[in-house]
């Protein structure tokens, strides 16, 4: 018996020493060295982080952890609604949890253990709070259970040393909000530039989102996902009762002003840029440990050039360029301009200005114009040319004829691209079309190739931000919207000959003992674009003499030396833009309003283009002249100047083109035709008329859609040939009908006004004969009954307009006596 009692408690002494040591394990684990929360606030203040140009110039001391702005403001002066936006999405649950959530904790634990790792969250205010200011920063950046669970410890005993609001205070006061601020009073001065006292409900939501990821939230840098993070925070206002449904929707829709709180900095949104860049690369933590040197690819003098001309071009456009005495109030309106300048060889940003005046709430200066989302005009139409040259199908010399022409969008409403003057010009190569910016002819190039090449060629270019789903042929007019640094990058490509560029802002991250802890990679990567196709893209941009029925002859896109450039101007005049390189430097300016307010009639070769123009004059002044070198692969073939096809004897005007060897023209002009003309009666000559009274006359041939034009312009036509007998023939498909509806648009809807009489209240009704039709009668039809009846064109009618439904389509008779009849247009006309 003694042996069995004796064995029993030497098992009980076992188990007893296996739970103590499993005891002290876990102590150990867990608990010996657990940070008091007497450490509360007591970190200290790190060395800053120093920010050098690509010269060594100091442009900012960055302060590391708790360095930055800071003014800790007692709780019931901070706005009660940042106070419970904080709380909505924080910790819903503050006022009621012990600290620790621990749903949210088991939550986390559930996501952790099925997906590997520390990867959710579940962290109350409490929890932050701890993590930030007790926790080490070497403990703090670590993603493990033993963290998570000891955050939780100190968060509950936290919670048994403070009331709540004071645990609130502490995290409004204490927390970083990102653009180098800690706390919401600091965070309101350094992103509205005034007092968190004078915040109102919309920018308190916006503070409130912002601690979640302070760099990808940040309004300044990305507006879109800031305002994205905005709305989240509202809707949890309203699911927890703290606002209404409607207070939420005033608040989602008023428009945000942007500014900050003056400090010395120099290039500051470039600084910006490349802290929003470290903190994603490095991480916050590594940031506020603080001690490193920045060198970066800034070329502060360069900056500084962009600055001052900014400024003076702005105060130039206030004061309608110096004619005071027919200048409104204001001027133009253009407040703000931003600029971007690119090594195209290396992808480094020399130049990064966001706005003439980062501390000037007026023109929301702390906005970083360069990384914004904008509508640029014409400024992608290189894109969509580029993407059609690359396929082979259409070359500089392809002719495409700019007349009206109307698309169905994918809702069934008519669309009708006009140019920028609203003419159309007829017959034109691509090469006139791109470096004149014709509108028609770049949607009809896109028509051709599709839109999902166009799409392609731009992100392989760097640009990502045109994939909504809805954007439709007028993605090549602009309607989109892009990034200045995006797209200065993808003309990058052009310049360096077809290879992605990726801009590069910092060269290399040292600590303060000079070991380097980052070093960039190559910023110009792989060749996305052929270079013969980048080429023919610089040839036209820099072209002077196809530019001129726009821009005019020595224009201010023309430099002292070789170089490229492109205009946009978007609808009302909301943005204008002007993008162009030489073969050493791209630089991208944007002009217009942040606040999105238009312009008073300012395009981009008169809001953008003069600041362009005089950046890379004044940088590039002293620098060796350089050509855009021309790559093997490329031909130069005469053609005639109108067609785009070899030129026959009788072509008056040609022009010699660059081709992709091999997609050369081979066949002969048809446009300009030597025929026989009976001098006594203007018509052709027969065989049976007398010799002395023919006579050879050379016309310019225009195809059946751009007849009318033609006569529209006074350029003569031969006369028609003689008729033949025929049979009735209807049009079965392929490219274009025999005669085609210009008017009115298929789909199109009509309101009539009851305030006008009904005979004024008339649309157009007209038809044109098809590619190789020739027509000798034209008879339009209303709903299967004749309208207008024409032997020569223009055929076209106008009709008043009825209520309901109708239907309008064409017949006409050829020259072999056919009857041809076009496809049918339905529209509605409503009371």
């Amino acid at each position: 018996m003694s042996i069995r009692l004796r064995r029993l408690g030497i098992a009980l002494a076992l188990f007893l020493l296996l739970i103590g040591g499993a005891g002290a394990g876990v102590y150990f684990w867990l608990l010996a060295d657990l940070p008091s929360l007497d450490h509360l606030g007591r970190n200290l203040v790190a060395p800053s982080n120093k920010v050098y140009d690509r010269y060594g110039r100091l442009l900012f001391e960055m302060p590391a952890a708790g360095g930055g702005s800071h003014t800790p403001v007692p709780l019931e002066e901070i706005p009660l609604a940042l106070r419970q936006a904080t709380i909505a999405v924080e910790d819903a649950s503050f006022y009621q949890n012990p600290g620790v959530d621990f749903w949210g904790i088991l939550r986390a634990l559930w996501i952790n253990l099925t997906q590997g790792g520390i990867r959710a969250g579940g962290s109350t205010i409490t929890q932050q709070v701890v993590r930030n200011l007790v926790l080490s920063p070497a403990e703090r950046s670590e993603q493990t259970l033993r963290r998570k669970l000891r955050e939780a410890i100190l968060a509950w005993q936290m919670t048994q040393r403070y009331s709540k609001d004071e645990i609130l205070e502490i995290y409004l006061n204490e927390t970083y909000y990102g653009n180098m601020a800690y706390g919401v009073e600091a965070a309101a001065r350094a992103y509205f530039g005034k007092s968190m006292a004078d915040l109102d409900l919309a920018e308190c939501a916006l503070l409130a989102g912002l601690p979640q990821a302070p760099a990808r939230y940040n309004p300044l840098e990305h507006l879109e996902a800031a305002r994205a993070r905005q709305a989240v925070v509202l809707d949890l206002m309203v699911r927890h009762g703290y606002i209404s449904a409607e207070e939420a929707r005033l608040a989602k829709e008023e428009r945000l002003h942007f500014a900050a709180a003056p400090f010395p900095i120099r290039a500051p949104h470039f600084v910006m840029y490349v802290r929003n860049f470290l903190e994603e690369t490095l991480g916050l933590e590594r940031l506020e440990r603080g001690g490193l040197n920045i060198y970066t690819t800034l070329d502060l003098d360069m900056n500084e050039t962009a600055r001052d001309l900014v400024r003076y071009r702005l105060a130039r456009l206030a004061e309608c360029n110096g004619q005071r005495e027919l200048c409104p109030p204001g001027g133009h309106n253009v407040r703000n301009a931003a600029l971007v300048a690119l090594d195209p060889s290396t992808g480094e940003i020399l130049a990064m200005l966001g706005s003439p005046d980062y501390f000037s709430a007026r023109i929301d200066g702390a906005v970083n114009a360069t990384t914004a989302l904008r509508q640029p005009g014409s400024a992608i139409k290189p894109i969509t040319y580029a993407a059609a040259f690359e396929g082979g199908k259409m070359t500089p010399a392809t002719v495409v004829y700019d007349l009206r022409t109307a698309y169905v969008t994918e809702r069934g409403i008519p669309y009708v691209p006009f140019n920028y003057d609203l003419r159309f010009r007829g017959p034109v190569r691509l090469r006139e079309a791109l470096a004149s910016s014709y509108n028609l002819v770049a949607i009809k190039v896109l028509d051709t190739i599709g839109m999902e090449t166009m799409l392609n060629l731009a992100r392989r270019l760097g640009i990502n931000t045109l994939d909504d789903p809805g954007l439709g042929l007028a993605v090549t007019l602009g309607d989109g919207e892009v990034r200045l640094l995006d797209l200065t990058a993808a003309y990058a490509a052009f310049a360096n000959g077809g290879r992605r560029v990726y801009p590069l802002a910092v060269r290399r991250v040292e600590d303060a003992s000079g070991n380097v802890l980052w070093s960039a990679p190559p910023a110009v990567g792989e060749r996305v674009l052929d270079e013969r196709v980048a080429y023919l893209i610089t040839d036209i941009l820099s072209d002077d003499l196809a530019r001129i029925p726009t821009f005019g002859e020595g224009s201010v896109l023309q430099l002292s030396r070789p170089a490229a450039v492109k205009t946009g101007t978007t609808y009302d005049f909301h943005d204008n833009w002007t993008v162009g390189y030489t073969p050493d430097l791209v630089v991208g300016v944007w002009a217009g309003n942040a606040d999105g307010e238009p312009m008073h009639q300012v395009t981009g070769v008169s809001g953008a283009a003069p600041i362009w123009h005089d950046f890379m004059e004044t940088v590039l002044r002293g620098r060796p002249v350089q050509e855009f070198r021309r790559p093997a692969g490329l031909v130069e073939v005469e053609v005639c100047a109108l067609s785009g096809l070899l030129p026959n004897p009788d072509c008056p005007h040609r022009v010699r083109e660059l081709f992709l060897a091999g997609t050369e023209p081979h066949e002969t002009c048809p446009m300009h035709q030597r025929i026989a003309i009976d001098r006594a009666t203007g018509l052709r000559a027969t065989p049976d008329t007398p010799p002395e009274r023919v006579v050879e006359r050379v016309y310019t041939v225009f195809p059946p859609e751009a007849q009318d034009w033609a006569a529209e312009q006074g350029i003569p036509q031969p006369p028609p040939a003689p008729a033949g007998e025929g049979q009735l023939l209807a049009w079965s498909g392929g490219k274009e009908p025999p005669l085609v509806m210009t008017g009115p648009d298929q789909g199109a809807t009509y309101r009539l006004d009851r305030s006008l009489p009904r005979s004024s209240q008339r649309i157009r009704v007209g038809a044109r004969p098809g590619t190789g039709a020739t027509l000798l009668e034209v008879t339009l039809m209303l709903d299967g009954r004749p309208l207008a009846r024409f032997q020569k064109p223009p055929y076209q009618v106008y009709w008043p307009l009825e209520p309901g439904p109708h239907t309008f389509w064409a017949e006409g008779r050829n020259e072999h006596g056919e009857t041809v009849r076009s496809p049918e247009v339905h529209i509605w006309v409503t009371e």
